[in-house]
């Protein structure tokens, strides 16, 4: 069944379950394949879609945010009607009318509603959620209950309704600002710049725009920093923009002899970048993964914890682009700064590549420090060890290990200059950026009770 029938098809049971209430409800059953939490199971499928659908990182991250908030919420209704909530749901906790709990209702709302919020997400990759979803159940996806349509139908709704006309559509193309200093895509034979579309057309030049998740506005903690200089003139005539270019030139030049072996490693490590891997977002959302497994959390406390993880680093995209595209400066690679500004017009990223939007500020450390923050805020500790892995190619090994989230966070903002791809201050801004989205998340939205 197409993604579009299906969801006729899911509105025209709704109608009869609620309307006449001719459906007679089906026995809660366990799934005959459950093995683990089924939280971390479909954020496991969502990266698998994400591996194949590639993109850019804003919509990616707009996607796990839909997914985790709408499973906390379905999670939330589960506790509403059996147990007793504990902490805020996103939009709405649908209450249901009395049912005799088993072993496969909490189960059955989270995984409905994690793939009718991917299907919609993904509708390209239809085949590969019908055969997860039968992985997990047992059943076909087209098997209503009572349950599916008065509460994962609702949340489900909900979610999608919360999202529409977010701006998340917005195709407006990006016109440089085509003066010394400012983002251009590259034209070197020798350094691809993977993801324009077409010939001078940024990624996401419009993605700051976006709705927020949390946030009043993607302004809202925008760094000082673009700011300060005000013009490409001011910028580039300052002593600090010749040290950023001095550190990334020495750093991140392929053939640098002043990057360590560990460093390399890390800028690999973290890199992420082409399509095949699980990008950013779902690198992180893989950690948290490995890091809540290690703690034995429940669904509940998993549900809001890949929520606020989501939504955080869904606003540090939003934050971030609004800073590389929205601000005076759109500033130029390091790749660009070096050629073009005369300094080495052989020089190569160790990337061998540059991405296709401004450099300021970097997405990888507004994205690890919005994890972060919110890892730290939720387990109250930032000294937490765990391991994390890598889905990048070019990585020399599969698993890193830190001692805090902190670490790992900070180590993923300096790998961007160790790869060649951005300026220490891109990483620093960026961070600071992240961090202040991520606290603003933990207290502002699907907050425990008391907090």
């Amino acid at each position: 069944m197409r993604p579009r029938t299906r969801e006729v098809a899911l509105a025209a049971v709704a109608a009869t379950v609620l309307g006449a209430l001719t459906l007679a409800p089906q026995p809660a059953s366990a799934a005959p394949n459950y093995s683990g939490d089924p939280v971390q199971y479909w954020n496991n499928v969502l990266n698998g879609a994400i591996r194949t659908a590639g993109g850019a990182p804003g919509p990616l991250s707009r996607a796990a945010a839909m997914m985790n908030t709408a499973i906390y919420d379905a999670e939330s209704s589960y506790q509403l009607r059996w147990h007793t909530m504990t902490s805020d749901p996103y939009l709405q906790a649908v209450d249901y009318a009395a049912w005799s709990e088993g072993p496969g209702e909490e189960e059955r709302v989270i995984g409905r509603t994690a793939y009718n919020i991917l299907l919609k997400l993904f509708p390209d990759q239809t085949t590969y959620l019908d055969n997860k979803f039968k992985e997990r159940f047992g059943t076909n996806s087209t098997d209503f209950d009572l349950l599916d349509v008065t509460v994962v139908g609702t949340i489900v709704k909900n979610t999608q309704d919360s999202r529409n006309a977010d701006g998340s559509d917005d195709r407006t193309v990006y016109t440089p600002d085509a003066k010394p200093g400012a983002w251009l895509p590259t034209s070197y034979p020798d350094v691809a710049d993977p993801g324009c579309s077409q010939p001078g057309q940024a990624a996401g030049p419009n993605w700051g725009l976006v709705k927020p998740w949390a946030l009043t506005s993607g302004s809202q903690f925008r760094p000082s920093t673009p700011g300060t200089y005000a013009s490409y003139e001011n910028l580039l005539a300052s002593p600090a923009y010749a040290d950023q270019v001095a550190k990334v030139r020495s750093l991140g030049a392929a053939g640098s002899t002043t990057r360590t072996t560990d460093q390399t490693a890390a800028a690999w490590f973290w890199a992420n970048d082409a399509n095949g891997t699980y990008k950013p977002p779902g690198q992180l959302l893989d950690i948290t993964a490995r890091v809540a497994k290690d703690r034995g959390l429940t669904p509940y406390q998993n549900a809001r914890l890949f929520a606020l993880v989501s939504v955080a680093m869904a606003d540090a995209a939003i934050g971030e682009w609004d800073v590389k595209y929205q601000t005076p400066i759109d500033l130029w690679r390091p790749v660009s700064a070096i050629r073009e500004g005369g300094l080495d017009p052989a020089w190569k990223p160790l990337s061998g590549t540059t991405p296709c939007f401004p450099a300021w500020a970097s997405g990888h450390s507004a994205f690890g420090a919005a994890w972060a923050g919110i890892m730290r805020q939720y387990f109250k500790s930032d000294n937490v060890s765990f391991t994390a892995s890598t889905d990048d190619p070019h990585s020399p090994v599969r698993t890193r290990s830190f001692t805090s989230f902190s670490q790992a966070a900070h180590e993923d903002a300096d790998s961007r200059i160790w790869l060649g791809v951005h300026y220490p201050w891109d990483a620093s801004d960026g961070y600071a950026l992240g961090d202040s989205i991520a606290t603003w998340v933990f207290t502002h939205r699907m907050k425990a009770a008391g907090s």
